[in-house]
């Protein structure tokens, strides 16, 4: 195995002879531990590299940066210690063994060997360790079958589950994450069963942890390539109604007088998963840097109003009018139960929740000009995001449905070009100011300076006058005069 491991590059990186060296002449045993070994039986590239010491991690830590020149930063409160060498982050720790008090997820620390450093991991995966001594260096310890789980895709914790997740409840969503991040097209990773039971008998310990780590779960969770696969789980197992009922509440079909309403909460879920397909094209094509962590959460949160609008018509079945307005609404009350930031991002997602309906109504009416402007104008520059976020709401089980409202939905994004083109609304400025105002007519501060800009804004959006000065001005001084005000001098 040690050979195999050697012959396959996985130690190539010089840090590792580096730290195989100094460790033996501080006289301690080192390994490469979790992520790093992982992702190498895996392919993926990994840019983190953590070193469990049997001894001191930052002793070990500080030889090396002595030896290299490196900085080292070190986290006493934690035992660990991290230095950069040749671009790449090194955690080192000491070897330990931990218990923990039922009320907390802080452990009690106590200096312990490899296997028991092992042992305290969260899943048998992330317990394997190459060694770096020089009698075995690249041999691989796997005292849990993590190589076997690999190979089989399986999510499995190295203790009883039950210990491990009661332990850490943390683990409980890192195993949703894991699954949803390891999985491929190829092959999909799976939580064994008596895992996903325990995590349903353990979902009241979530209470122990802060929403700050729930919310960076959630995340990561977002960014894998598949979301509806790590919120599937959730649901699966409970979590969800803990932490984010609010989408929970999606689930279900009622049914009137043989009329049911689509499952909104499988369709939400094939949002997000769209929208994360399309990002990824975009990006692909170099239309996009890099994926929206927010997008995806407006594409989570889109439709989160749907049941507080939720209304019977028997003349048209189900109705959600207005679910767009609630849903917006909401969003800053969920961030800030998740303690998620209340800033420009928390806005950009309510605005894409506000606004997610209006391009698809567009779709099934005339596509005017004036609907167009007005559209660019709420959106400003988030017009990209937002056409993609209702791009990937369209869904339909019948497959001539979607073909349908896809190719209506590609008329509007053609005049939304044309439109931009031609007025440049998406960054609209009202070329009247508040100043010009006051200073023709020769008034101060008041309500109908407001007034009279809005009448202006509106002109242009409707397309009564050109986006100029000279049309506005104009405009400006006639509504003016029939609001009984005299330009300056006249």
């Amino acid at each position: 195995m040690a050979d195999t491991i050697l012959q396959n590059g996985f130690l190539d990186h010089p840090v590792f002879a580096l730290v195989s060296e100094v460790a033996e002449e501080s006289g301690v045993r080192a390994f490469v531990i979790g992520g790093y070994v992982r992702d190498c039986f895996l392919g993926r590239d990994s840019k983190d590299i953590d070193i469990v010491v049997e001894g001191s991690g930052i002793a070990l830590a500080e030889a090396v940066a002595r030896r290299t020149h490196a900085h080292v930063s070190v986290f006493r409160n934690f035992g660990t210690a991290m230095l950069k060498y040749e671009g790449t982050e090194v955690e080192f720790v000491g070897a330990r063994r931990e218990s923990y008090n039922r009320n907390s997820r802080k452990p009690i620390v106590e200096d312990g060997s490899l296997e028991d450093d092992q042992r305290r991991r969260d899943f048998t995966i992330n317990a394997m360790a190459f060694s770096l001594q020089k009698a075995d260096f690249g041999a691989l310890v796997d005292p849990f079958g993590g190589i076997r789980d690999l190979a089989a895709g399986i999510i499995r914790t190295p203790l009883d589950p039950d210990i491990t997740y009661s332990d850490d409840p943390l683990r409980m969503l890192r195993a949703i994450r894991f699954a949803a991040r390891l999985s491929t097209p190829e092959r999909s990773f799976v939580i064994v069963p008596e895992s996903l039971e325990a995590m349903a008998r353990m979902k009241d310990r979530m209470s122990i942890l802060s929403k700050e780590r729930i919310a960076e779960e959630l995340n990561k969770m977002l960014l894998t390539e598949r979301p509806s696969m790590a919120f599937r789980l959730l649901d699966q197992t409970g979590l969800l109604e803990y932490i984010l009922p609010q989408l929970r509440r999606l689930k279900g079909v009622e049914t009137v007088e043989g009329k049911g309403h689509k499952d909104n909460f499988s369709h939400t879920l094939q949002v997000v998963d769209q929208v994360a397909l399309q990002e990824r094209e975009e990006i692909a094509a170099g239309k996009r840097a890099e994926v929206n962590l927010w997008l995806r959460w407006a594409a989570l949160l889109h439709d989160i109003g749907k049941p507080g609008s939720k209304r019977f018509d028997p003349a048209v079945g189900w109705t959600f009018h207005g679910h767009e307005v609630i849903g917006a609404r909401m969003v800053p009350g969920i961030f800030q139960e998740l303690k998620m930031p209340l800033n420009e991002k928390m806005k950009y997602v309510q605005k894409l929740v506000g606004l997610h309906h209006r391009p698809v109504a567009l779709v099934d009416e005339e596509v005017t000009d004036s609907a167009v402007r007005r559209l660019l104008f709420d959106a400003g520059d988030d017009i990209d995001d937002l056409m993609l976020l209702c791009n990937a709401d369209i869904t339909s089980k019948n497959p001539a449905k979607v073909v349908r409202l896809r190719q209506n939905f590609e008329r509007v994004r053609e005049k939304l070009v044309e439109v931009e083109a031609k007025d440049a609304i998406r960054n609209f400025k009202n070329p009247i100011t508040g100043e010009y105002v006051m200073a023709t007519f020769g008034i101060p501060p008041c309500n109908t300076i407001g007034q009279i800009k809005e009448r202006v804004k509106d002109a242009i959006l409707d397309g009564e006058i050109g986006n100029n000065f000279e049309e506005a001005d104009a405009l400006m001084r006639s509504y003016a005069a029939s609001l009984g005000l005299k330009v300056v001098g006249q």
